[in-house]
């Protein structure tokens, strides 16, 4: 069995283009038995590097990151707001600024211990992304019943709806490679207290993010796609582009792919990206009769053992009854019909 390594992004402020030469080396060289890195968009990356000699403190202790080259933008940002590890390379020239983790960007050997060193604090969503890909792998009927993932007698995993999915702090691809799931009486199995917890719903549209898998089925490239309920997630984790496909596949019940490409303007792979995302989390649907419709309602059926759409997501995708109807809105109306739940939940 393959062992699944995800893809953790580092996003770049201030640099020059050969400053950012030297940190997609690092990135490359800091590969590891857990994870890897590589460069990505800013505003969707795991981890930033913040060039210091171009870093400002402001009066209201906001930093302000200048760009090093005439097509950049500044980035402002407030540290106590930040959900991420951040490490500024050397030297600082902000009076009084000293931020916890500092480096040399010339020095690739330095680069790569400061990207281990975020890989290491981020060990609960390394482990929730192991037990995701365990979930992908084995494809079981999750909405069945409450599961352990056991290794011999070690508990690695608890997966149930109402409780969640709670993880070892620590564990690996490699422990759920040899492991088995062991399924139980709905209701009959105990998280740990010490077992970092996240619903099925977050857990797996954080591994759709990283994951190079191709979770997408194959006839959702071909056939009408349908928005079916918005994703229960907290609002800060969907992104534009996220809501960009629903607001489309609400506005047009049954585009397909080619359609959404033309609307969006995306290409193939960020497109198949956000739709297996929104997939995984029952956000979207190829079925007509799951489909979020003003409509009258065609007859729902629960029975979807020979249909094409039962996957290893059905936990998340066909656990629950399809919402209510939202209220009609113009087609012109810019904003996507998701009532997501708040940032802080």
């Amino acid at each position: 069995m393959t062992i699944e390594v995800p893809v953790l992004r580092l996003g770049l402020a201030g640099y020059t283009e050969a400053q950012t030469k030297l940190a997609a080396d690092a990135a490359a060289a800091a590969k590891g038995p857990r994870a890897r890195w590589e460069l990505g968009a800013f505003g969707d990356a795991d981890a930033w590097w913040l060039e210091g000699s171009r870093t400002v403190l402001m009066p209201n202790q906001h930093l302000r990151v200048q760009p090093a080259v005439p097509s950049g933008r500044s980035v402002q940002l407030a540290l106590a707001d930040v959900d991420r590890p951040v490490a500024f390379s050397l030297p600082l020239t902000a009076p009084g600024f000293k931020p916890a983790v500092t480096f040399a960007i010339g020095d690739k050997d330095a680069g790569v211990r400061v990207l281990n060193q975020f890989a290491e604090w981020m060990t609960t969503m390394l482990s929730q992304f192991a037990l995701a890909s365990s979930i992908a792998d084995n494809q079981p009927s999750l909405g069945s019943g409450s599961w352990e993932v056991l290794r011999g007698s070690d508990l690695l995993a608890v997966v149930d709806l109402k409780l969640g999915c709670g993880v070892l702090p620590g564990v690996t691809s490699k422990d759920f490679a040899e492991a088995g799931w062991c399924i139980r009486d709905r209701g009959a199995v105990v998280i740990p207290p010490h077992y970092p917890r996240a619903s099925v719903s977050l857990l797996m549209w954080q591994y759709a993010q990283r994951t190079e898998r191709d979770l997408l089925p194959p006839h959702y490239r071909d056939q009408p796609l349908f928005f079916r309920r918005p994703p229960r997630l907290p609002q800060r984790q969907v992104k534009d582009a996220h809501l960009l496909i629903v607001r489309e596949l609400a506005a047009n019940p049954g585009m397909n792919f080619n359609g959404l490409q033309q609307a969006t303007g995306f290409a193939a792979e960020p497109l198949t990206r956000v739709l297996s995302a929104l997939y995984v989390v029952g956000s979207i649907t190829s079925n007509p009769k799951r489909a979020l419709a003003s409509g009258p309602r065609l007859p729902a059926t629960r029975d979807f053992a020979a249909s094409s759409e039962q996957s290893s997501f059905s936990i998340v995708m066909d656990s629950a009854p399809r919402p209510p109807d939202l209220p009609g809105r113009p087609i012109s109306d810019m904003t996507a019909p998701l009532p997501l739940m708040p940032s802080d939940s």
